[in-house]
């Protein structure tokens, strides 16, 4: 069954990228201040966030937003960086950088808007320390979100890290691990469906809230919002960060309707970081 819905959601993201590309082709990706500004986001929360703009400050700021879905870290990228879409909200910067470093694109950031705190979740254990000895814990497969996921662990001092390792690290640059953890590593998406496979799972905040957990009570540690560079950014081409639609968007998403928003509906579970 797992096996068949990974297969489902593969057929959907391409479908949806196929879409994508033919409105690209078509022109749809546009400057033109009165044209839609075409948006592809991750569900939770960065759809969300885009559909309250959308339905409740967009029309009186005189922006059309066009809201895609897309449940990978890949689409959103490749869909911004050949113009079948004006923008993206999925990301941080540690991820973006990558991504540019790796794909040869030129993406960049233009507005920061909010933290997932990452998590640690199990089914089997109440507490981190609880966690067995030769434990099998999940981790996100993408370079900077597994480092980012070892940096969580070793800050609850279940390992240890080479010195001056930063988001690139692997597991091979563990130097310490008195519980002899194994690792499993997935696709972030894959790591909610995989938990209860495994004694424990580090999970992106989005994928977390996307798949009924509530990081700021089922986690059982989240990273800490003071002084991280893991916030989600609005992202475009360069070249387009003065097209006037993006600007808008941005300021919208930096307004003070977004950040009760997003308070109120995440109750400390996704951070404003603006």
């Amino acid at each position: 069954m797992r096996n068949a819905l990974k297969f489902t959601s593969i057929l959907a993201t391409a479908g949806l990228a196929l879409s994508l590309a033919a409105c690209g082709s078509s022109g749809s990706s546009s400057s033109d201040p009165n044209a839609p500004l075409e948006v592809v986001a991750s569900p939770t929360p960065h759809g969300q966030i885009l559909k309250f703009v959308k339905d409740n400050l967009a029309e009186k700021a005189g922006l059309k937003l066009d809201i895609k879905e897309v449940t990978d870290y890949v689409t959103p990228n490749t869909a911004v960086q050949d113009g079948s879409a004006d923008a993206n909200y999925f990301q941080h910067v540690p991820y973006l950088e990558d991504f540019n470093k790796k794909r040869g694109t030129d993406i960049v950031s233009v507005a920061t808007v909010h933290l997932e705190p990452l998590g640690v979740y199990s089914k089997k254990v109440k507490a981190i320390t609880d966690l067995p000895d030769g434990a099998t814990v999940g981790l996100p497969n993408d370079a900077t979100n597994e480092g980012r996921a070892l940096k969580l662990l070793a800050d609850n001092k279940l390992i240890t890290l080479k010195d001056g390792v930063t988001t690139a690290a692997t597991p091979a640059d563990i130097t310490a691990n008195p519980k002899n953890l194994k690792w499993k590593e997935l696709e972030a998406a894959q790591l909610p469906r995989s938990v209860a496979d495994l004694d424990a799972a580090v999970i992106n905040g989005n994928y977390a809230l996307d798949s009924g957990l509530k990081p700021a009570t089922d986690a059982l540690v989240l990273e800490k919002a003071e002084g991280n560079p893991y916030a989600n950014i609005l992202a475009v081409k360069k070249g387009k960060e003065n097209d006037p639609r993006v600007k808008k968007l941005a300021e919208l998403l930096h307004s003070d309707e977004v950040k009760k928003y997003i308070d109120d509906t995440f109750k400390g579970s996704v951070v404003p970081a603006f």
